[in-house]
């Protein structure tokens, strides 16, 4: 993996969040993917899985900025930190922790962990 991967995989990422499209979705993760979005919750499984957990918790297009960083990469692991803003009323926004690992160019497991930062 080379940064300019993990980059092109985190604004496809950026494209699905924004669309909500099924297809966009689904075009982010193996067919055996793992999406761990919480330390205390069990991963979700599957493509067909990870596609409707997304469809249930989505936000709406325009809802958040997103801004990102590499912090590295390397044996098909790449670790991100985000920081996204919603800009809903109230506005709230969160620091984000990823761990990517990319099968080619789709996530094999994809971990999220996200804190809310006190306004």
């Amino acid at each position: 993996m080379k940064e300019k991967d993990l980059d092109r995989w985190v604004e496809r990422y950026r494209k699905a969040w924004e669309s909500n499209d099924p297809a966009h979705i689904a075009a982010l993760w193996t067919e055996d993917a793992a999406w761990y979005r919480r330390p205390d919750e069990p991963p979700v499984l599957g493509r067909d899985a990870i596609v409707a957990a997304w469809l249930d918790v989505a936000d709406g297009p325009g809802e958040t900025d997103f801004e990102y960083q590499v912090l590295g990469f390397g044996d098909g692991v790449g670790f991100v930190r985000g920081w996204t803003t919603y800009l809903t009323n109230p506005p709230a926004e969160f620091s984000n922790l990823w761990v990517i690992r990319l099968d080619r160019d789709r996530a094999h497991e994809f971990t999220e962990w996200w804190m809310e930062k006190p306004l």
